[in-house]
């Protein structure tokens, strides 16, 4: 009866979240039900203010400071000209000629340096559809470009990426944003290879077919941004904040972390392990410095600093209680008994390869929130200790846990019901019927190539 529970709320939560209801409502009520239906009702209020709001709070604690700088940052760089700087000097470099890489690629610089995908997507339409309506290229095609480029190997493939899903893994494996770069980097070359050849192969039979831009409405949603923000910056500074995102993080994870000894700071507190928070706040540090710096040397420039601030800051709130929410929930769903044999299911799908178990639970799990950053957070906090003790056991290191982990939340988190796909669909004001399908292509099916690809080298020749 607690498995049937489970299903029931996983189905129901799926469904809603596809009709737009917020998560915010959802997880909670959901919980509730699974906990209801599987005949524990008497312990639903203690449930819910302990097992559900402790996870929830934990999380926020947890990984806050990195959602609202890194929310704070991508402001900062849409409103100081950065973002518009950085893709209309791609697009003057690469041309018109190949529409598509040049819009994977601008969303590519701007993801990798630290800003956020829904800024990237409404910095980047405008852009997208003036060259898709040039070249006479399906405007259909703009939300998979955009998604290729935001939505996949930036976010877990590429060692150093400050995205939340690269940071996740990190308290729970010990590692940093860099682990297995190696492999991360070969990842993201399958996303990245494949799903240019396969964008521009639907360039190509489209236009053998007759088929151009189209005749569209252009009913976008109303609050996308005017196609060129008040204030405008050269190319060569707008980059130097994306550089210093990467390159302050790699400089604190490798050089001066280590070089510290941080003893003092285990000593000092409890529930702290420097080994295993000093990937965490290499990115803090990093995304604090490139938001100081945009604010310092941009202050003569800037329309409104304190707006900019309070809009970047308000609009980290609702993702991170999303996903805490997601967690809540998640927690819920693990102290009932049918956890336990979905749980035992789960690991024992490879007991002698967890890589598989865990990329099964991480593409399950994102695949049934329609967030990677939840799905990731639910699984690690169900079963990261377990996928821990199973990878020292089979003497994996947990750099590979820890790549294999974000690309496989990566994968089948762009479902239909995906809030992030529902909102990419409608700031290009497409439909799922007219764009879905190369969505799910770039998004779903090539980034599960790569994740088997990553698995398999990483069971033959171990982490790199």
């Amino acid at each position: 009866m607690s498995m049937l529970a489970i299903i029931v709320s996983l189905v129901l939560l799926m469904f809603l979240a596809y009709r737009g209801i917020s998560v915010l409502l959802l997880a909670p009520l959901m919980a509730s039900l699974a906990v209801l239906l599987s005949g524990d009702g008497a312990f639903l209020l203690p449930v819910y203010t302990d097992t559900f709001m402790s996870a929830l709070g934990g999380y926020v604690t947890q990984f806050f400071p990195l959602f609202i700088l890194g929310a704070l940052f991508g402001q900062l760089m849409a409103d100081s000209g950065a973002a518009h700087a950085i893709s209309t000097g791609i697009v003057k470099r690469l041309g018109t000629r190949h529409v598509v890489l040049t819009v994977v690629m601008a969303c590519a610089v701007l993801t990798y340096g630290g800003v956020s995908l829904f800024v990237v997507a409404f910095a980047l339409y405008p852009i997208s559809r003036e060259l898709f309506r040039e070249a006479n290229v399906p405007k259909r095609l703009i939300p998979a470009s955009i998604a290729l480029g935001s939505f996949t190997f930036t976010m877990t493939a590429l060692p150093g990426t400050p995205a939340i899903q690269n940071a996740i893994p990190i308290p729970y494996f010990g590692t940093n944003s860099f682990a297995a770069p190696g492999l991360g980097v070969i990842g993201g070359v399958i996303m990245l290879g494949l799903g240019i050849t396969y964008l521009q192969s639907r360039v190509r039979k489209a236009s053998a077919n007759g088929e151009g831009y189209g005749t569209h409405t252009e009913k976008e949603r109303e609050d996308t941004p005017d196609d060129a923000p008040a204030a405008t910056m050269a190319l060569a500074p707008a980059l130097i904040p994306l550089v210093m995102v990467i390159g302050l993080n790699a400089l604190f994870t490798y050089g001066v972390f280590p070089a510290l000894d941080l003893s003092f700071i285990d000593a000092a507190f409890d529930n702290v392990s420097a080994d295993s928070q000093a990937g965490l706040w290499a990115i803090l540090i990093a995304l604090l410095s490139a938001s100081a710096w945009l604010m310092v040397t941009r202050w003569r420039h800037w329309a409104d600093l304190k707006a900019t601030i309070n809009k970047g800051c308000l609009g980290s709130l609702l993702p991170i209680f999303n996903t805490a929410s997601e967690v809540g929930y998640g927690a819920v769903i693990a102290s009932l008994a049918g956890f336990a044999l979905i749980r035992d299911a789960v690991l024992n799908v490879s007991p002698n390869n967890p890589l598989i178990s865990e990329a099964l639970a991480m593409s399950v799990l994102a695949g049934i929130t329609g967030s990677s950053s939840g799905g990731l957070s639910i699984a690690l906090e169900t079963l990261g200790e377990e996928y821990l003790a199973m990878a020292q056991q089979a003497g994996i290191d947990p750099e590979l846990m820890h790549r294999v982990a974000t690309l496989a939340a990566g994968g089948m988190d762009t479902l239909p019901h995906s809030g992030a796909v529902i909102t990419l669909l409608a700031i290009c004001g497409l439909t799922h019927r007219q764009s879905y399908a190369n969505v799910a292509m770039v998004t779903i099916v090539l980034p599960i190539a790569a994740l088997v690809s990553v698995i398999t080298l990483g069971t033959l020749f171990g982490s790199f």
